[in-house]
This record gives C-alpha cells, structure tokens and sequence, in this order.
C-alpha cells in the first residue's frame, strides 16, 4: 500500500511544469492516489509595482489564469486521471507549502528549470526553500536537457530528480 495517498501537482504551463504534470500523472496513476492541480498566478510584478501589469485588465490576467488551470485538467482527463483544480494568486513559494498543507497532501509534484546560480523558481525569491516550507514528501522533476548544456552537469532528464521525506 502506497504513503502516497493524496498528490499536489503544480502546473505553470512551462515546459518544466508540463514534465511535472506528466511525471506526476504517471505516478498518481500507478498508485491510485487522489490527485489535485495547482496553478499559481505569481503577482510579484504587480506588488512591485510594474507599469506593464496596471495597464492589463484583470479580468483578462483572471482568464489566463483560469485558461492555463483548465489546460492542466484537460491534460489529466486525457490520461484518464480526475483532478481537482485550484487557481492562487499570490507568491508560489507560499501558495504551494499553503494547498500542500491544507489539502494534506502526501507528495507535492514541481518542475525544475534549470539555471545558473540560485535562480531557482522553487527556491523563490526569499532565499527559503520550498522543501523547508511543506511537511511531506516533494517530487522534483526536469525536462530534457537544455541544448548548451554546462559540462559536468547530470545527465538524467525527463526523470524525477529528488524525492525528499520530511515528517
């Protein structure tokens, strides 16, 4: 019997976040675990004050949004896989650990861009780490390969990366 009863899929609709989807599909389909699709509308330009994001009307940033969590959901029908969606809009690095929490999810399924230095969208902004901030388990998954990939780096892609207990 699988620990993984109850799985946070977190969907951007980036590249990452679709192997995240795909990867994390798999998974909650082989275990038969209740399966939840977040998509988080990151409004950190519109709390900095950005002169572009005043001049877009809300409604059409609230139906991208909507857009972008239906896409994800209609991905899982596809598969088979019934979810069910949630839509936030804040800081991802808070909105995730916040859904995980309250949905008391078993595992948390984000993508990986890779890049240079700290630049990591899991790590936000706040230097915290994602990990440090949910009380389960966290399925960190990437994409293929960047074309000028950096000597020496891991060449595993399209596989779960990191698979982290916490309690």
């Amino acid at each position: 019997m699988s620990s993984f009863k109850r799985i946070l899929l977190c969907y951007d609709g980036t590249r990452e976040g679709q192997h995240a989807l795909k990867d994390g599909a798999a998974l909650a389909q082989d275990l038969g675990a209740d399966v939840h699709l977040l998509s988080v509308l990151n409004n950190t330009a519109w709390m900095q004050g950005a002169d572009i994001t005043s001049a877009v009307p809300l409604d059409f940033i609230n139906e991208s949004a909507r857009t972008l969590l239906d896409e994800g959901l209609q991905k899982l029908a596809a598969r088979g896989i019934r979810a069910t969606g949630h839509l936030a809009i804040g800081e991802p690095l808070e909105q995730i650990p916040f859904f995980a929490n309250d949905l008391k999810a078993d595992l948390v399924v984000v993508g990986h861009r890779r890049s240079h230095g700290l630049a990591r969208w899991w790590g936000g902004r706040h230097d915290g780490l994602l990990l440090d901030r949910v009380t389960c388990s966290v399925l960190v998954t990437t994409g293929a390969e960047a074309p000028a990939a950096t000597a020496g780096a891991d060449s595993k892609s399209d596989t779960a990366r990191a698979a982290e207990p916490h309690s």
